[in-house]
């Protein structure tokens, strides 16, 4: 067959390829967006952000751990060279420790956040499923429910009367929390982006537990000691901690006297 009417026969097949490409390409992208903007993928979005802003404060720590470490070692020179004092060392010493800790700790919540990442991918939900943001708001109501409760029964105001009083720090505490979750929900409302997302989390997560300890210490002044489990699953992990002591101490009793058994056998020969 002549070439050139091959080509001229099949010419259109490559921008045909082409234009179908470009279009699944451009309907993918345009999937990605309506999910992004119907806000099934908040959640996710939101998880990226935390484990972006985590690995950054990584970064930032261990530079401040570096520069601390040196900050150290400059003083510690300087004291055997009697131009700096104890108290200088001393404070030095204390500042590198705590650049450990905080570094400890930033690793510590940058893990928590790939943990939170593959979550939050692995429960997006389905079209007609409830969005993320929904399911947050919904988790902030059932919260201030539990603590409306307190307001409007008068049975639970006379049992626990620490619910409903400001001068008690655990409850000025949830007040604030209650406050600033409640601003957060104003400002997402208006713009869902990632972050706002994330700050309206966090706040509806410090939320909860300001109510929890703020029933908590409600129910201690009123007379009411912590629940037996609570004591129950503390002597547990007591009990489990020991135990598995006493098992690493045995385990190396048993391999110093195989060990000396071994010895004294070659010592015979």
């Amino acid at each position: 067959m002549d070439p050139f009417l091959f080509v001229a026969e099949w010419w259109w097949i490559a921008p045909s390829a082409v234009g179908a490409g470009a279009v699944a390409a451009v309907g993918t992208i345009g999937m990605r967006r309506r999910t992004r903007r119907s806000g099934r993928r908040l959640a996710v979005d939101a998880a990226r952000h935390d484990l972006t802003t985590a690995q950054r404060t990584v970064t930032d720590r261990r530079t401040a751990l570096k520069l601390a470490r040196a900050d150290h070692a400059r003083i510690a020179a300087e004291r055997s060279a009697q131009r700096a004092t104890a108290d200088q060392l001393a404070g030095a010493r204390r500042i590198l420790r705590e650049r450990e800790r905080d570094l400890k700790a930033a690793h510590a919540d940058a893990k928590a956040s790939r943990v939170r990442l593959s979550a939050a991918k692995a429960a997006v939900p389905a079209a007609s499923a409830p969005r993320p943001l929904e399911i947050l708001r919904a988790e902030h109501d059932a919260i201030v429910a539990r603590w409306m409760r307190y307001e409007t029964d008068p049975a639970l105001q006379i049992t626990y009367p620490a619910m409903t009083d400001v001068k008690q720090p655990s409850t000025a505490a949830y007040l604030r929390a209650a406050g600033r979750a409640n601003e957060l929900r104003r400002a997402v409302e208006h713009r869902a982006t990632p972050a706002d997302f994330s700050a309206y989390r966090q706040a509806v997560s410090d939320l909860e537990r300001a109510f929890e300890a703020a029933e908590h210490r409600a129910h201690v002044l009123a007379g009411e000691s912590p629940t037996a489990a609570a004591w129950q699953d503390a002597a547990q992990d007591v009990l489990a901690r020991s135990a598995d002591a006493i098992d690493r101490a045995a385990g190396a009793a048993a391999s110093v006297i195989a060990a000396w058994t071994t010895r004294g056998r070659r010592d015979d020969r």
